[in-house]
């Protein structure tokens, strides 16, 4: 993958005088010698291909050049004899294509001499934040410290100036994601496959992990969503602790990441591997809406008309059932969005509003979810944006409620 591709087209975007800062995190601390899962910045990470904690990357653009540094922690073999190898000069190198690889203890050197030698306008740091309330990620600690230092230079924001590259995906980035598709496909076909009555939802979750870390996903893209029965009309029952009952339908929400590029896909299973006439009348309904939306994926459209498609189908086909008066009234079985962006996140960055663009790739997820009955049903696939249409990403994880329980009621080898 060409991570200098990417920041050449991020460089593209920015004024002279700009430093850009990105740091791929620490590692935070869960108990006296126990750490939290490391999960890299996804910034730092579209930019140099690093996945290692305790690194940063430096950049500066003016007229005349662009300089670019990689800042990593000094192999020591006293760390080395506790935690692992540590990453050296020429392996990032070879990583990032940056070649100007130094040692983190001199990054604040660094920036000073930047600050010192050059006029510096702006720096980009990543100033994300999902909520109010949300504690501040290494990046935003770091962005204050710089501006309590420099508080000449205006803070500008990495993640908003990486939203439209990171929309359009390039051909390994989508490699990567069709990996981790396939791998979720082969996970789903050991849960069919095993999949009765009288399971642990979390057994059906280690099924699926179990697979996937087997097949080379160092881990789920997010927290594996197994809901039987009414678990299932719960957007983000991540619990997993009840028994699947016979007659019952299992919802997974769930996804192989690879090569930290995720994949999003829903499938809905009947436990005893039939679905009951009114099971079958939902799900088929909730197929169609799918398969819409699919049809209407193409560059041009923004994910809200996507979703006005979703709620089309889902709503005249729940007035035929007689569940609703109007479509207007749909929001009673189907209360979310249809549509969301997919890459190194699995709701990966994008702006409300844009416009599809070959190299999207979006999830198409349409659900009917009726509470009365433990019905949760919902069906996702991953789409890549081409010059007409859209590919399914996932058209080999089967959805078709007649393969499913054929698939199902096969003998296991």
């Amino acid at each position: 993958m060409s991570f200098a591709e990417h920041r050449k087209r991020l460089y593209q975007t920015l004024p002279e005088n700009t430093l850009v800062l990105a740091y791929a995190g620490i590692p935070i601390h869960a108990n006296e010698d126990a750490y939290y899962h490391f999960a890299v910045n996804s910034q730092y990470f579209y930019l140099t291909g690093l996945d290692r904690e305790n690194t940063a990357f430096l950049a500066f653009k003016n007229a005349e050049k662009i300089s670019e540094i990689l800042f990593i922690e000094e192999p020591d073999p006293q760390s080395e004899r506790w935690t692992g190898k540590m990453p050296t000069k020429e392996e990032v190198r070879d990583i990032s294509g940056i070649q100007d690889v130094r040692y983190t203890d001199s990054l604040e050197a660094a920036i000073s001499g930047f600050l010192g030698r050059c006029r510096v306008e702006q720096a980009y740091f990543d100033l994300y934040r999902c909520q109010m309330n949300d504690l501040p990620d290494y990046n935003l600690v770091m962005a204050e410290r710089f501006r309590q230092a420099y508080p000449h230079v205006i803070l500008k924001d990495l993640h908003t100036a990486c939203v439209p590259l990171r929309e359009q995906k390039d051909a390994e980035e989508v490699d990567r994601i069709r990996k981790a598709v396939d791998i979720t496909r082969q996970g789903l076909e050991f849960v069919m496959k095993n999949l009765k009555p009288g399971m642990m939802e979390y057994q059906v979750q280690a099924d699926f992990e179990y697979t996937c870390r087997r097949l080379g996903a160092k881990r789920q893209a997010f927290p594996t969503i197994a809901g039987s029965g009414i678990n299932g009309c719960m957007m983000h029952y991540e619990t997993n602790h009840c028994q699947v009952q016979d007659g019952s339908l299992i919802l997974l929400d769930l996804g192989a990441a690879y090569e930290n590029y995720a994949s999003d896909i829903t499938r809905t299973y009947p436990a005893n591997g039939t679905f009951s006439p009114r099971q079958r009348q939902v799900y088929e309904l909730v197929l169609k809406a799918n398969e819409a939306v699919a049809a209407a994926a193409k560059p041009g459209v923004t994910l809200r008309a996507l979703n006005d498609v979703a709620r089309q189908v889902l709503g005249e086909g729940l007035v035929a059932m007689g569940m609703i008066r109007d479509v207007s009234e749909v929001g009673k079985y189907y209360m979310h969005g249809v549509s969301h962006s997919i890459g190194i996140d699995v709701h990966d960055i994008s702006l409300a509003g844009d416009l599809l663009q070959p190299g999207w790739v979006i999830s198409d997820e349409p659900g009917l979810y009726i509470d009365e009955e433990a019905i949760g049903i919902r069906i996702e696939d991953d789409l890549l944006i081409t010059e007409n249409g859209c590919e399914v990403l996932s058209k080999e994880i089967i959805k078709d409620p007649d393969a499913i329980e054929a698939f199902m009621k096969k003998p296991t080898e």
